[in-house]
């Protein structure tokens, strides 16, 4: 009876704690409670989002930190100084990368720059290094993986049942990390970036990787093709996918946004704590991870948890609606995705340098003339984006160049 007694004291004395490490960390980030008990956040625009991002990100930089300090000096030389870049010859390529190589580990690295943090995909992935061969530095970062199984507007937009969308949503991908690096990203290249997700290297790419596949969910055998690629904006209402069109072609549509729902103000420490607690109540979600077993494990295990421990569904309603957004990579995307037939329509698909001698002549050079203070960036800036870790990264360096500096005169 005494064990018995202690255990549920211990489970109640471990939910009080974890209640408070929630509302305690919810306040800190800038979140209040209506009336009605809702999460409010006061406010709008980007600073706010980065701010609701700020503990998530700098606990994945401190996740990170033996990387960071290990490999930053190997890779730092990949990326340009301001006076580094030549507008008139920019000359961007794409390599397709995998993980645990140099360049998988310069992936990771670029991506931990970005001020909302990136997720790692799930399920299929391509991932991409953008480089500008005039030079040889990275300009941007893409990857593709599989989309979530419920996005309203998207399903609105083809006109899909749910037995349709079973049937058919392997012939879409997300872009979950999209975006130009500095100081590239200050002459409008994430606006090339992402018009290169509609290029014939992503869909031939597809169909080399993924085009005869079997249903992870349903187990079936399937003809894939890549015919759209959705992503949505971290920031809210987007500036950079906004009006994407090059030579008359349209790469990239708002198609609406999100409704504001999601676990991003859970952050991975918290994460792991919820997914603790649901291993001591023994509920199923606590270690159903496994893509197949649902499309957004972290969303629904997360739920659970906060309504075990008897918070509102509405803990999960963070209030930023991000704008999101359809590139097709065939033209008659919507029908094919609707009925299930036809021959994908790819005429208009250019390679990534058609697409980047458009792009960089209609916006990066202009962009050049108009706004020549990108030339005054420097590595020493980049570094400084990591935060808490900046400051350890530098010393590294200054060790290094000590090294070097004695192993040359030696």
């Amino acid at each position: 009876m005494k064990e018995k007694e202690i255990s549920v004291i211990s489970i109640s004395s471990r939910e009080a704690v974890l209640k408070r490490k929630l509302r305690r960390h919810l306040r800190s980030i800038g979140f209040s409670k209506s009336r009605n008990g809702e999460l409010k956040i006061e406010g709008e625009g980007k600073e706010i989002v980065r701010a609701l991002h700020r503990v998530q990100r700098e606990d994945r930089i401190k996740d990170n930190k033996d990387f960071l300090a290990t490999r930053a000096p190997r890779l730092l030389h990949h990326f340009a100084n301001g006076d580094d870049i030549e507008p008139s010859k920019i000359s961007p390529v794409i390599e397709r990368i995998s993980s645990g190589t140099q360049h998988g580990d310069l992936f990771r690295f670029a991506s931990l720059t970005w001020s909302v943090p990136v997720s790692n995909g799930f399920g299929r992935r391509l991932r991409y290094l953008v480089w500008d061969e005039n030079n040889g530095k990275l300009m941007g970062l893409i990857a593709i993986g599989d989309p979530v199984f419920n996005l309203a507007v998207r399903d609105r937009l083809i006109g899909w049942t749910s037995k349709d969308r079973s049937a058919r949503l392997v012939n879409i991908m997300d872009a979950y990390v999209l975006g130009a690096i500095p100081p590239y990203n200050q002459l409008l290249g994430g606006k090339l970036v992402a018009c290169l997700l509609r290029s014939r290297e992503l869909y031939d790419d597809f169909a080399s990787a993924y085009g005869d596949t079997t249903g992870i969910i349903s187990g079936k055998g399937k003809k894939a093709r890549l015919l759209a690629v959705t992503t949505s904006s971290s920031m809210g209402r987007s500036s950079v996918y906004n009006r994407l069109k090059l030579d008359g072609v349209q790469y990239m549509e708002p198609i609406g946004f999100t409704g504001g729902w999601g676990h991003f103000h859970i952050p991975d420490r918290l994460f792991v704590e919820l997914r603790d607690y649901l291993r001591d109540i023994d509920h199923s979600y606590a270690d159903q991870h496994r893509f197949g077993q649902g499309p957004n494990w972290r969303l629904r295990t997360t739920r659970a948890a906060l309504a075990a421990l008897g918070f509102k569904e509405d803990m999960l309603r963070h209030g930023i609606k991000r704008e999101v957004f359809i590139s097709r990579l065939a033209a008659n995307a919507d029908s094919i995705l609707k009925s299930g037939k036809g021959k994908p329509q790819i005429e208009s698909l250019l390679s990534t340098k058609e697409i980047a001698g458009l792009a960089t002549e209609r916006w990066m050079q202009p962009r050049a003339e108009r706004r020549p203070d990108y030339r005054d960036w420097t590595v020493e800036d980049l570094i400084g984006l990591f935060g808490s870790q900046s400051r350890q990264m530098q010393s590294r360096l200054a060790q290094q160049g000590s090294h070097e500096n004695s192993s040359a005169a030696m």
